[in-house]
């Protein structure tokens, strides 16, 4: 039986290798503009479950002052001729959490000295308190507002219904690139680039990846109502579990594993479902069919991602499940929150109806550091998936 890893020991330890490794990787790749991640921390393993490119709950980090030092950095990096930004969010109508979000993000980009405005794809658009939402308006192949065609657009919307005609073929420069929005992006690729740059880093630590990695299958062709792809679900979840449980054997990991099953596109912890016998890929009630057949908008189910369930052993306030989400700008981890569940157990997601947030403990930076880590190879990630477009 082989010895499970202190990721703790380890990160402290090689600190120095680590971050030169991380800054080699981004001369190699440069950092997209932002990002944030879901982790798992099962205390035999340490693990991003999520990665969103279009982040929202900026509103939730208690200290904005490393997000817009990273933001200048960013800017002067890449970017060092352009000050002005459109800032194109979401199309939300009635999401007070999300415009709280969008005060806090248009607050870092002034913070930075970034001029900015604020466009809405949304025509019907009601006023919000310090919040001047604009109607785009395109002008051969430039977008902006009245008086206002910057040649950068900053993108807070995650495109999941598509790339509306207004936004293609345009001539200006785009964060994140369009092709990473949920119409188009698959988290099991992101997986895959994830896994790659696991291996790879591990070496340096001298571990096995499978404890900063989850293991993953997908299937492409589900209906979930119509009760198609149910036999390729069952059939690659009881492969993927079967993996799981060697490892766990390996390691003398008594816990029981399990399974997260949800759509391979999108976002708003839609589409998902924990299971820990693949049988009951085949035997799905109406509500748990309905449930898992549509995302973000309403769109269609059709492509699944099987993922190696991760155990949530982090509390809040002794009683409630808590999991990290870490946002980064640029090649810099700034800050996070845990996100809360009084009513989910540490297998089940924690994105649902119910949830609360709350900062980060003062008392955590060596923890932060760690989860920093994690979180800063599933933005290199992010990166590569830019590079195979």
């Amino acid at each position: 039986m082989q010895q499970i890893p202190s990721l703790n020991s380890l990160f402290s330890l090689h600190h120095d290798s680590i971050e030169a490794w991380f800054q080699a990787q981004w001369q190699k790749t440069p950092p997209l503009f932002y990002g944030s991640v879901d982790l798992r921390n099962a205390g035999f393993k340490l693990a991003p479950v999520d990665t969103n490119l279009y982040p929202a709950g900026f509103n939730n980090l208690n200290d904005l002052a490393p997000c817009i030092a990273a933001t200048k950095k960013y800017f002067q990096d890449f970017y060092p001729n352009q000050t002005d930004i459109l800032l194109i969010p979401e199309s939300h109508t009635r999401n007070s959490f999300y415009f709280d979000n969008l005060r806090q993000l248009i607050s870092i980009l002034e913070g930075a000295g970034l001029k900015l405005h604020l466009g809405t794809l949304n025509t019907e658009a009601t006023p919000e308190p310090n919040l001047n939402f604009e109607s785009l308006i395109r002008e051969g192949n430039k977008v902006g507002v009245k008086g206002f065609f910057p040649d950068l657009i900053l993108l807070n919307n995650d495109l999941s219904s598509g790339v509306p005609e207004l936004l293609q073929n345009l001539d200006q420069i785009i964060l994140p690139p369009l092709c990473l929005g949920w119409h188009k992006r698959l988290k099991s690729s992101h997986f895959k680039y994830y896994a790659e740059i696991c291996h790879s880093f591990a070496l340096l630590l001298n571990i096995d990846p499978w404890f900063i990695m989850p293991l993953f299958d997908h299937c492409n062709e589900v209906d979930f109502l119509k009760k198609k792809g149910e036999g390729c679900l069952a059939f690659r979840a009881e492969k993927l579990l079967f993996q799981i449980k060697q490892k766990y054997a390996e390691y003398g990991i008594q816990e029981e594993p399990f399974l997260i099953v949800k759509a391979d596109a999108g976002t708003y912890g839609m589409g998902v479902m924990t299971i820990k016998d693949p049988q009951e890929l085949l035997h799905l009630n109406r509500k748990q069919r309905t449930k898992m057949s549509a995302s973000k908008g309403g769109n269609e189910v059709h492509q699944a991602i099987i993922q190696e369930g991760i155990y949530s052993t982090e509390k809040w306030n002794d009683n409630a499940t808590a999991e990290a989400v870490i946002y980064g700008i640029g090649a810099a981890a700034v800050g996070g929150f845990y996100r809360v569940h009084e009513g989910k157990d540490p297998t089940e997601s924690l994105n649902a109806p119910g949830m609360e947030f709350h900062p980060l403990k003062s008392n955590s930076d060596e923890l932060f550091y760690n989860y920093s880590v994690i979180a800063r190879l599933a933005f290199l990630a992010a990166t590569h998936e830019r590079g195979a477009e």
